[in-house]
Parts: C-alpha cells; structure tokens; sequence
C-alpha cells in the first residue's frame, strides 16, 4: 500500500518552503498577459456595472444604524429586491464603502478582491509545501479567475476571496505554531458558515487557537448588538437560520438541502429529519480534517473543513466554493491520477453545467431526473468525491508520524 507523496501534505512547517517558478519565457510572458488582461477586465467591468451583492453590501452599510430597516427593508435595484442575510457586525464592516461613491467603491473593492485571491494562492502553496514566485502567483490567479465560483464572485461583488484568504492565512500561522484564531473569528463573524474552522481548531488541539477564535466572534457580535441592537436582537433571534429568505431551491445552491427541496418538489416542506445529513456530514468532514492535520497535511485539513462547511450550510451558492482553488492544488500534487481528476474538476468548476439545467421553476428542476439531475447538483456530487478521495488519503497516512504538540 503506498501513500501519498511527501510533497503533498505541509513539510514547510518543519523543513521550509521549496522554491516554485516558471523559467519558460512563453509560460512567464502568458502568466503576466493573462493576469493584467483580468484585472483590465475587471475594472471595466466594475465601472460599467453595478454588481448586485455589492450594491447590498453598501446599502447594508447605510442601514445599520437605522433600527429594524436592515432586515425588514429590501434593497431594490431594477427587478431585483433583495434582503440583507448577514449578521450585523458585517454591515459594520461595510459601512466604510457605503461612505464612497459607487464607482469608486466598487472598483476599489474588486482590486482588494483580486489582492484577497492572490493571497489566498499563495498560502495555498505555502500549506503545500512551496514558496510562489511572483509569476506563479500571477498565474494561478488567472487562472483561478476563469473558475466559475471565481467569476461569479467578482460579477457579484461577492466578499468571498477576502474571507477564504483569511482564513488559510489562519491556519497556515496555525499550521506553525503561531498564535492564530482572529481572521477566523472575523470571517464567521461576517458570514457565519466560517464558524465550523472554530471544532476544526479543538479537533486540531489547537485550543488557545480555538480560544482566540471565538471570543473574536463574540466580541465581533457584540459589537453589533451595540452599534445596532434591535436588528440585533432579530437576526439572532429569527433569521440567521431562515433559508426563505434567499430562495434556497435556486439552481445556484449547491447544498444538500437545495439537492432534496428539489428532488422533493416545488413547495415541499422538509421535516427536522433532514437534520442528520448536515450533523453526519459535519461529523465526519471535521473527523477527516482533524486526522490529516495531526499528520501535518494543513492544506488538506483546511480544504476539507473548508469543503464540509459548504455541505453543512443549507445555502451553499456556487460562488461560495471557492475551495475548489486550494482542492485543485491537492490534486495536482497527488500524483498522476489525482492530476486527471484535477483537469477534470477544472474543466467541471470552468464549465458550471448546472446552469444549462432548468432553472425557472418548472417541471423540469424539481423531481428527480436522472442524468439531469446528477448535472444539476454537479458541485455538490464533486464536493462529496473530494471527501471521499481525502478519506482515502487520511486513511493512508495513518502511520505517519503525528504533529509535534
């Protein structure tokens, strides 16, 4: 039985980080083409075009301090209406960029997004094991840019990048013994699918760690009740587990509880059953994390916690699995057969099939379809496929010599 390569999981928390370039003129050329043509491109795109979960954001920044407003006033623009869903501690955060002109802010907030990916890349590479150059990291971001959960993200003005960097800057300071829990604190407390890193940490024997994680949090949701205590007080009380207000059965939520309301039909309603899926998901999700990190693989310990969030959450939109970035990375690095099932989760997360599925609530989305079916909840089958190949993973490594204390 052999076991992964040595390479694989995080050797640079005890032996340092292995240079990683491209020499290739046409490869370093192509790297620096491609990143400028993304950022070009995303500018443009920033000016010309009010992204829609942005736009929430600034509105969410202006509302805060007026009383229940936040949560039971729609933000309108054209035909959509929609609700602000994040704690208030997060319109807190979003206040500075309600102060600024649309333009300006919109645009500032997509370079700081592209800034976030870039970080987030290379400390993926830090947890594999490898030091990026400046023009591997160049290409990887455009290359990530061209992943569906990527340019969702930007499109929307979703915060996405700006938490997933967070929290693997985190765990990579975890990862070396270093004091770490605050970018994890701050990242659940301004969308809470990030609090299952806070049992990921416990389960890690990270315990000072998990410490520093949660008081952030509470301390961050205090601040909210402060600043804003009546929207506070229904937040928390009522809504952050109300999933009607967001559409669940959309194509776009690539949850297992978007996957049974479809398959159950329009109008269903799902009984307190369904609670075992996300408790045994998250069960043995955490379960697999805590094993390779006790075998020092952080990077696959943080993309699994990472990925069993996005199963847990009864809202998983597409542009949340942003984990498929550093999930891509593990494959590449596994050997020959992992790189053939990282080219084709590439080609998956590029394409986005599910949205050439019905998707306007006729007969076709809802029911169970077969093939169709399998298509539309492509994201969440490939998120299970990953677990199961981690699993496998942690079961190989078992011998391995576990992380000094």
């Amino acid at each position: 039985m052999t076991r992964p390569p040595a390479a694989l999981p995080g050797p640079a928390v005890a032996t340092g980080l292995k240079e990683l370039d491209i020499t290739r003129p046409w490869a370093v050329r192509t790297a620096w083409i491609g990143l400028g043509a993304a950022v070009v491109l995303v500018v443009v795109f920033s000016i010309a075009y009010k992204p829609l979960d942005f736009s929430v954001y600034r509105w969410g920044g202006q509302e805060v301090t007026h009383g229940l407003r936040l949560y039971l006033a729609h933000y309108v623009q054209g035909h959509d209406q929609e609700w602000f869903t994040y704690p208030p501690f997060a319109a807190i955060v979003f206040v500075p960029i309600a102060a600024l002109p649309a333009v300006i802010g919109q645009v500032g907030w997509q370079l700081v997004s592209l800034i976030a990916l870039a970080c987030a890349s290379v400390t993926t590479l830090n947890l594999a094991g490898y030091r990026p150059s400046r023009t591997v990291t160049a290409a990887m971001v455009a290359g990530a840019i061209t992943l569906e959960p990527m340019y969702h993200t930007l499109y929307l003005g979703q915060i996405n990048f700006i938490l997933l960097a967070m929290i693997l800057i985190d765990v990579w300071r975890a990862a070396r013994g270093r004091p770490a829990g605050i970018g994890i604190g701050l990242a659940a407390a301004v969308k809470l699918t990030p609090l299952i890193f806070i049992p990921f940490l416990l389960l890690s024997r990270r315990w000072r760690d998990a410490a520093i994680a949660t008081a952030t949090f509470l301390a961050c949701g205090l601040i909210g009740y402060l600043v804003a205590p009546e929207g506070s007080g229904l937040y928390w009380h009522h809504l952050f587990y109300d999933t009607k207000r967001v559409g669940a059965p959309y194509i776009s939520n690539q949850s297992p509880y978007a996957l049974v309301l479809r398959v159950a039909g329009a109008g269903a309603h799902i009984g307190t059953w369904y609670l075992i899926i996300p408790v045994v998901s998250g069960i043995l999700g955490l379960a697999i994390a805590a094993a390779l990190a006790r075998r020092h693989d952080w990077l696959g310990a943080v993309t699994v916690t990472g990925t069993t969030g996005l199963l847990v959450s009864p809202i998983s939109w597409t542009h949340h699995w942003v984990w498929i970035l550093p999930a891509l990375v593990i494959l590449v690095l596994g050997g020959k057969q992992s790189r053939i099932a990282a080219l084709c989760a590439y080609v998956l997360f590029v394409a986005a099939p599910m949205w050439f599925t019905p998707d306007n609530g006729g007969p076709g989305e809802y029911g169970f379809h077969w093939l169709l079916t399998l298509v539309a909840n492509c994201y969440l089958i490939a998120g299970l496929a990953f677990l199961g190949y981690m699993a496998r993973r942690a079961y190989l490594m078992r011998g391995a010599a576990p992380t000094a204390r």
